[in-house]
This record gives structure tokens, sequence and C-alpha cells, in this order.
């Protein structure tokens, strides 16, 4: 019975993780698929670019939401186990959503949500690491690879346990990985520094 449970709860946290605010919102408010728009991708940073800060903040806690609530039943599930497979699930769902063409985000807000749920301070960690890149740089793709870099380092300084780090490496290497056209951009120089959009209707 609790293999049939880990089998739902891993969907589960997928499809909930599949569910893209950016997406719909781009087409129903804003009258444009963000996939079309900038960077082409489905997440935060870009929705902040192609329609304002406040599209992009609205974008960053719902995707946070969605691993809140996978983890949330996960850890009612199973513990640390559960939350560690309703995080890493829903984090996949969110960048390859089966809804929209596995065309999705790049798990920066989703890494966020998911460093909080293993402790407060892992979370305040990368914030901080993702702060001070952010400052030294202007742009968002290196500080979201210096998140990623440390919530692996936040989870061994606190302690996290094994499946809560397990969760950490998953999530930062696909995060990174996420970020490789990003990474060749920095290397060559060409990465443009973040600038919100106005956030006008595209209509």
């Amino acid at each position: 019975m609790d293999f049939v449970l880990y089998i739902l709860l891993a969907l589960g946290s997928y499809l909930i993780g599949c569910i893209s605010l950016s997406i719909i919102l781009s087409k129903k408010v804003f009258g444009g698929d963000v996939r079309g728009m900038g960077s082409g991708n489905a997440g935060a940073t870009n929705m902040a670019r192609s329609f304002g800060l406040s599209a992009g903040v609205i974008t960053l806690l719902a995707d946070a939401f969605k691993a809140v609530i996978a983890m949330v039943i996960g850890n009612l599930l199973f513990g640390d186990l559960g939350l560690a497979i309703g995080g890493t699930c829903a984090l996949i769902g969110h960048c390859y959503p089966v809804f929209y063409g596995f065309k999705g985000g790049k798990g920066v807000s989703v890494g966020v949500a998911i460093a909080f749920g293993i402790d407060w301070k892992v979370g305040l960690f990368i914030v901080v690491c993702f702060a001070i890149v952010a400052a030294l740089t202007k742009r968002v793709s290196p500080s979201s690879i210096a998140g990623a870099v440390g919530i692996i380092v936040a989870c061994i300084i606190f302690e996290a346990s094994t499946p809560e780090l397990v969760m950490a490496i998953v999530g930062a290497a696909l995060v990174i990985y996420r970020h490789k056209e990003n990474i060749k951009r920095l290397i060559a120089g060409t990465e443009p520094e973040f600038k919100a959009g106005s956030g006008k209707k595209k209509y």
C-alpha cells in the first residue's frame, strides 16, 4: 500500500508542478505567450522582463506555492522522504510540464520553496547567496546558479536529512542544467543585465 502512495505522491506532485501560472497569465491577461517572448522561458524572470515586475513577483509566489503544497502533503504522508519526493517531483513538473509540451521554467522559484521547506536557515542562506551575486553582476542567471550551489552547501552546514540533501542535489543539478544557455552567454559575455518590463499588456 505504501508503494502505491509513493507513486501517487510522485505523480500528483509532478502534475501540481506542471501548472504554469506564467503561461496562463501571459495568455489570458497580457495577450501573449511568455514562451514566445524574451528568453522564451516560462518563469518569473521572463515574466518580469516581458510584462513587468508585478507579473514576475506573482509568478514567483505561485510557482513557489506549488512546491509548498507538494512538500506539505508529502511530509504528512511520509515525513522527510515524502517531503523530498513531493518537492523534487514538483520541480520536475515545473521545468517539464506535460500540459505545455514539456516547456516550462528553470526551477528557481520552486527551488527557493524547496530550500525553505528543508529549513528556514537553508532558505535564508540561498537568498543571501542570490542577493550578493545579483548585486555584483546585475544579472539573474549567475545569481540563480549561486543559489543552486548554495542550497547544497547549506544542507551540509545545517545538517539536513539524507532525503532533503538528495532533493537539494537533484534540484540544484536541474536548475543549473536549465541555465545552460545562460552559462554559454555568460562565458561569451553576452548575457544581458536584468531589466523589468513596463507591465503593459501585449495586445
